[in-house]
């Protein structure tokens, strides 16, 4: 069947990120129904004959739909006939019918011969859709398994359908009740949501875009039963979950069900109706209203789009300028201008940008932040976005930013962001580099509120913008999107995150410019650690609320997760919980592990003035190898991308992965360190620092009543504007407030609250030195090393071995002491402020 068509097959459809393009390489959506399961004829076929099928498909096509979802391969002739109307079919291979045997060897090789055959039988059919290697298998049998099993056995299925048809899209129909499935080796997601409220529909399918990730969500069924809620109620339902699906950006959906005739388990159905048309193919309300949701998709006729500016800096960027200028040309949002900031460039980059139209402003190179400013001062829309001019937009990328402001519940939304995808064809370096750490990645609170959005793709109020006064200057390459977030939430606005809203980035395509990148971005985050100290910890690392989203999957040797099953598995929404890194799994990603490996270093060289400094090589050679054995098994994941899951360019793309993962943190160890974000930076100011930390207490007397939590924020602020970073006690601490002097050393405060008669308060604060176990184990370990190699005559190595001890000592005492100077100092200031009120 499929040879007879062979010379006449278009191109098939392909997946582009979070949607499907057709042959000629525009953009398509799914119009979807099911059809079927029906009861099996004398031959055992599960459809109705030819000329029922045919004359279903006619009606369907006059209807708006271009795509029918079966359960089961399609009989001789369906294809033929779904091409004839301008159908294509998702089609289904019953894998789930046979899954709870699946662990048995005879009966998986039955199952993988089965969907070669199938998919043999189909392959190279330009109406096929899709390949759908099972439906729903039931959570329990999921559970029986275990999910690890099971998803290795669906790859394998995979494996064989891409094997006998390479050009065709897989896919594998989950439901919630087993969302915890990780399938990424999946062309594109599908699941069937079965909703009846539009707020759950639209929360839950946030959640299928985050675990869609970066490829295409289908809306494998959706509907209502117009037995139990009436003709009018499904009508209605559909409405607005086909717009929801997408608007929501979704790649398609498929309406249950074409007909009220269906069949299942040898027997006709008849307590549930979900068809849009009734048993006797009769349309129902459903029918017409489908027809006028799919005619309008992705987005209602009637909407009401504010004006938006598309800022672009650039700086050189001729090389890739022209293709983010022809894209931006190509939206199709119906109100908007583009502005051109041309920082200072010594290229032709402007005079490309105005080939195209656009408005171009030429400055001095004054940097990112500075030339983002002048676009926003220069732009006339209400709704003001930023995009790289390496990066190119989808042509309904403003369409679903927009969206996100239009939200009646967002008017506190102040930006949106989405995704950005590395272009397929950049080669094999910038492929890589796309799944290594390091790149613009957002990081989520909730399934669409956001903490960050990268700066590539990010739209802003421009009211919201001007109410903090723009980005910061002093950000000239990377940072200020960081910078503006945190103080856009500060302000008390929130951030919102659009899966669909997505811009296609280029990635750097060389070793060399991966590493400035890394370094440049090092560079950054010592200047937002001076800024924001608070969102830092004593290390030196950012401390995210949300959950970072990137590429690459960061396998750790001692990763767990946890699946939420309910008692007896019988949730309806099953969830995976994967559980945070902790610090022994954290220590070989972070770029302070370089440092600890130039110790032992040191220290394997002293070997050759005191022999026991031998065991320092054992020792380093378990610190090179952690990173090692983390960046190889992080490079896994690059087997999930279709071009290099076999053969020597999985072998080229596994190992340069690897080293890019080796190369990132100590890139950024070279930026920070370059900037001051150090191990032994000082955090905090204060006039006097005393040599000896020890303990204090201070009483203050105040005519003024205030409650315990509001005088530790007046000390909180008070530590704040000496740039301390005050981080608050737990439920079982006994302390308040800490403040790290550093890595080594901090200090903890207690504060006690009383009433006297007379009408005033007493405040009574202790604070007291805290060293960390970090500090002791140094000096311990060093000190205990000089004094051995002291007693053997070790030469000078008890001297340098004595000297990072020392050193351990002074800077554990010099901390501590510094925090609690920073800590004397606040309330001395409070002591201060409560005496002049008193005297006033």
């Amino acid at each position: 069947m499929a040879g007879e068509s062979a010379a006449a097959i278009a191109p098939r459809l392909r997946v582009r990120g979070k949607f499907l393009l057709d042959g000629e390489g525009k953009k398509l959506y799914v119009r979807g129904v099911t059809y079927g399961t029906f009861r099996p004829d004398s031959q055992g076929v599960e459809f109705p004959p030819a000329e029922r099928i045919d004359l279903d498909f006619e009606r369907m096509a006059a209807a708006g739909i271009d795509a029918v979802r079966i359960y089961t391969p399609p009989p001789r002739g369906m294809l033929a006939a779904a091409e004839r109307h301008g159908l294509r079919l998702m089609i289904g291979l019953a894998v789930e019918r046979m899954a709870d045997f699946f662990d048995y060897r005879d009966c998986a090789r039955a199952i993988e011969a089965m969907v070669r055959r199938e998919v043999r039988a189909a392959a190279g059919h330009p109406a096929v859709l899709c390949y759908a290697i099972g439906n729903e298998i039931p959570s329990s049998v999921v559970r029986w398994h275990g999910a690890r099993k099971v998803e290795r056995f669906l790859e394998r299925l995979y494996d064989a359908a891409k094997e006998e048809d390479p050009e065709a899209l897989v896919t594998y129909v989950n439901y919630p009740s087993t969302e915890y499935l990780k399938l990424g080796f999946l062309d594109l997601v599908a699941f069937n949501v079965y909703l009846e409220s539009r707020s759950r529909f639209d929360a839950y399918l946030a959640r299928l875009h985050n675990v869609a990730g970066d490829r295409p969500v289908l809306m494998a069924e959706i509907g209502l039963d117009s037995l139990r809620n009436g003709e009018a109620g499904q009508a209605e339902a559909l409405g607005w979950q086909i717009r929801s699906a997408f608007m929501g950006g979704c790649a398609g959906a498929f309406v249950y069900a074409w007909t009220d005739e269906w069949h299942r388990g040898g027997e006709d159905v008849r307590d549930w109706r979900f068809g849009i048309t009734d048993a006797g193919r009769r349309p129902k309300p459903a029918l017409e209203t489908v027809r006028r949701a799919y005619a309008e998709i992705p987005f209602p006729a009637d909407i009401e789009w504010p004006r938006a500016s598309v800022v672009v800096c650039s700086y050189n960027g001729s090389r890739t300028i022209r293709e983010c200028c022809e894209n931006l040309r190509r939206l199709e949002y119906p109100d908007y201008e583009v502005i051109v900031v041309d920082d200072g460039s010594t290229d032709d980059t402007a005079s490309i940008a105005e080939s195209y139209g656009f408005r171009v402003i030429r400055t001095a190179n004054r940097g990112l932040s500075s030339a983002r400013n002048t676009g926003l001062r220069a732009a006339t829309g209400e709704i003001v976005a930023y995009i790289d001019d390496d990066a190119s937009p989808d042509p309904h990328w403003l369409n679903y930013l927009a969206l996100a402001f239009l939200d009646p519940a967002g008017a506190e939304i102040a930006g949106v962001g989405g995704p950005n995808i590395p272009p397929p064809g950049d080669g094999l370096v910038a492929d890589c580099v796309a799944r290594s750490p390091g790149g613009p990645v957002h990081v989520l609170l909730s399934d669409r509120r956001a903490e960050h959005i990268p700066g590539c793709n990010m739209a802003f109020r421009r009211s919201a913008l001007e109410a903090v006064s723009g980005f910061d200057p002093q950000f000239r390459t990377a940072g200020d999107d960081v910078d503006l977030c945190w103080r856009l939430q500060q302000a008390g606005f929130t951030l919102r995150f659009s899966p669909p809203a997505v811009v296609w980035h280029h990635r750097r395509n060389s070793i060399r410019a991966y590493f400035r990148q890394q370094r440049g971005y090092g560079s950054a985050e010592a200047m937002l650690e001076r800024k924001w100290p608070d969102k830092y910890n004593a290390v030196g690392h950012l401390i995210w609320s949300g959950r970072i989203y990137s590429r690459p999957l960061m396998r750790l040797p001692l990763g767990a997760r946890r699946i939420y099953h309910g008692v007896w598995g019988l949730a309806p929404y099953q969830s995976l919980y994967e559980r945070a890194p902790n610090l022994i799994e954290s220590l070989p990603l972070m770029p302070e592990w370089y440092l600890m490996i130039g110790l032992l270093g040191f220290l394997a060289i002293l070997r050759v003035a005191w022999p026991p400094l031998r065991l320092a090589s054992p020792l380093l050679v378990v610190a090179v190898t952690a990173p090692v054995v983390q960046a190889v098994r992080c490079a896994d994941d690059v087997s999930a991308h279709d071009g290099y899951r076999r053969g020597r360019r999985r072998v080229r793309a596994w190992l340069l992965t690897t080293i890019l993962h080796l190369v990132q943190p100590y890139a950024r160890l070279c930026g920070r360190l370059r900037h001051g974000l150090t191990l032994w930076r000082r955090r905090g100011t204060c006039g006097c620092v005393a040599l000896v930390p020890k303990p204090w207490t201070a009483d203050i007397w105040s005519r003024r009543a205030r409650e315990i939590p509001v005088r530790l924020g007046e000390i909180e602020s008070a530590l704040r504007s000496r740039g301390g970073s005050p981080r608050r006690g737990a439920a079982f601490d006994r302390w308040d407030l800490e403040l790290a002097g550093g890595a080594f050393g901090a200090s903890r405060m207690s504060v006690a609250v009383a009433h006297h008669g007379d009408g005033r308060q007493l405040m009574r604060v202790r604070c007291w030195p805290r060293i960390s176990a970090l500090a002791i184990a140094l000096a311990l370990l060093f000190g205990t090393l000089s004094v051995a190699a002291a007693n053997d005559g070790g030469g000078p190595a008890w001297f340098f071995l004595a000297l990072i001890a020392f050193w351990a000592v002074l800077r554990t005492a010099w901390e501590s002491s510094s925090a609690s100077a920073v800590f004397l100092c606040a309330i001395t200031q409070i002591h201060h402020d409560e005496e002049r009120d008193e005297g006033a």
